[in-house]
């Protein structure tokens, strides 16, 4: 440990500038994927049809499979253009148009929903790759998990915002004797206003690092008829790093539950607890208040007794919030799970995203962000859509659903057992130039 927290060159006030996506972003997977848009999108859009949870899922992961087939592509072309931030831009542009248009579906108005869901979500998952591939180039190699931990943490306080912001007008609108059809468009509406807004400090001060490579250089195919190519290259590059390659492998599985977790939440929370509208959006208020606090609390904690370990360490807490959700007959009990949630959401997050950062080499930092956005996106698909298929399959089973997919969480933590960051660390940067 060399005592400093950011690189050579860096300054505060860009890492705060960096830090700040993570606040305007995380209020659309907080109101969208979380709080609001899909439980309206199961009782109000699909009409509570017995399909309705699958075809959530299923439009999720239609979006998770176009980020896996361009994150590697869009990556490569990042690093060899040094051009993270304008596709950094026009992901952010696209993710706010497509909440903006999320606010035209209504009753029966599926494929709306469906598109706009597609949009914006495929906007957002490659713009949170972009995002992460910044970090190595502001912090300190020893600081990571530190450096991460801001920015999830600050992330945590933006989906608060948001969320607040929408529940103070869904208050309003309640009041005045509106129904979910009224008052859910206009909380898409207030939802793209604020990414656009608290993203603004992001463009004005984060600087591009990188280096654009020599034309000579730069690989020849680099549009997207060539996706499966480059997929297919920075998986086999991938192969040299094992430690690397194994915690790949490790996320797919574990985040396979937590974005179960988060894709479903207020789906569980209405359809197996019974909560309301306003219920669920407090309850995810203050999940997102102890999210915050274990992104950073942990990312100081994990910088001590390494990522690995810190991961670990949530993952047995997923899995105790997994048994306490499937057996909560009462609200009080389901309180208490949904908090574990999100302590272990923030930890787990802010370290995953801290070891990438260790195990990935320097020349490649946005490649190989782009495969952890691969595996996240494959896990997105996989976790989803497992609890999507159980609760259509038993005719809405959400308990046996979440136990289902909290296996998903075991799995990982078995996974986890082989990696080694010292080792994946010395092979990053053996491979330096």
């Amino acid at each position: 440990m060399n005592g400093r927290v950011l690189a050579q060159g860096v300054n505060k006030r860009e890492v705060w500038a960096w830090a700040m996506y993570d606040f305007a972003n995380s209020g659309y997977t907080t109101v969208v994927i979380t709080a609001i848009f899909n439980a309206y999108f199961v009782s109000v859009v699909a009409g509570n049809a017995a399909w309705a949870t699958f075809a959530w899922t299923l439009a999720l992961s239609v979006s998770y499979l176009l980020i896996m087939l361009t994150a590697p592509l869009i990556g490569a072309h990042a690093d060899a253009r040094a051009a993270k931030k304008r596709w950094l831009a026009l992901t952010t542009v696209g993710c706010v148009l497509g909440t903006a248009g999320l606010s035209l579906a209504g009753p029966g108005g599926l494929v709306v929903a469906v598109l706009f869901l597609v949009l914006s979500n495929y906007c957002f998952g490659s713009g949170e790759n972009l995002i992460a591939a910044f970090l190595p180039e502001l912090a300190d190699s020893d600081s990571l998990g530190k450096v991460s931990g801001w920015g999830w943490s600050l992330g945590y306080l933006g989906g608060l915002f948001g969320l607040g912001a929408c529940l103070a007008y869904v208050t309003w609108a309640q009041g005045q004797g509106q129904g979910a059809a009224q008052f859910v468009p206009v909380t898409m509406l207030i939802t793209a206003a604020l990414f656009a807004a608290a993203s603004l400090p992001t463009f004005l001060f984060l600087r591009e690092r990188a280096t654009p490579l020599p034309v000579d250089r730069i690989p020849g195919a680099l549009g997207f008829s060539a996706a499966f190519e480059r997929l297919r290259e920075t998986w086999q590059r991938a192969r040299h790093y094992p430690d690397m390659r194994r915690f790949m492998f490790c996320i797919v599985f574990y985040q396979a539950g937590i974005q179960a977790v988060i894709a479903l939440a207020a789906i569980y929370a209405e359809q197996a607890m019974g909560f309301r509208t306003a219920d669920t959006i407090k309850l995810v208020f203050l999940v997102n208040v102890t999210a915050a606090i274990g992104a950073f609390a942990f990312g100081h904690l994990e910088d001590r007794i390494g990522h690995v370990q810190a991961i670990r360490l949530t993952l047995v807490g997923w899995i105790v919030m997994v048994l306490l959700a499937w057996q909560a007959e009462g609200a009080a009990m389901f309180w208490v799970a949904a908090n574990i949630a999100g302590f272990c959401l923030g930890a787990s997050q802010s370290a995953a995203r801290a070891l990438v950062g260790a195990l990935a080499p320097p020349a490649r930092h946005a490649e190989f962000f782009g495969l952890w956005g691969l595996a996240v996106k494959f896990s997105s698909v996989l976790g989803p859509l497992t609890y999507g298929a159980v609760t259509w399959i038993t005719g809405g089973d959400h308990r046996l659903a979440i136990l289902v997919t909290g296996g998903y969480f075991v799995a990982g933590l078995a996974i986890l057992r082989g990696v080694d960051a010292e080792r994946g660390r010395r092979a990053a940067l053996e491979s330096a130039p």
